[in-house]
């Protein structure tokens, strides 16, 4: 019997703040706004935020019109 391989998580690209602002179509001002609010989750790095694309799909399912 062959063990189970344990499941490694897969990296994704993090996204800059430019990007998600372009995503949204919105200013990067507003993408900052929405991360100190806590809307949107990211990573710092340094002094840099960084936004995974599954928080960011997080945050445009939660806030779509139904």
């Amino acid at each position: 019997m062959q063990a189970i391989p344990e499941k490694k998580p897969v990296l994704q690209k993090l996204l800059r703040a430019s990007e998600v602002a372009e995503i949204l179509d919105v200013s990067k001002a507003f993408v900052y706004q929405l991360i100190q609010r806590g809307l949107i989750r990211s990573v710092r790095i340094g002094t840099s935020r960084r936004i995974r694309m599954e928080d960011l799909l997080r945050f445009i399912e939660e806030n779509s019109a139904a």
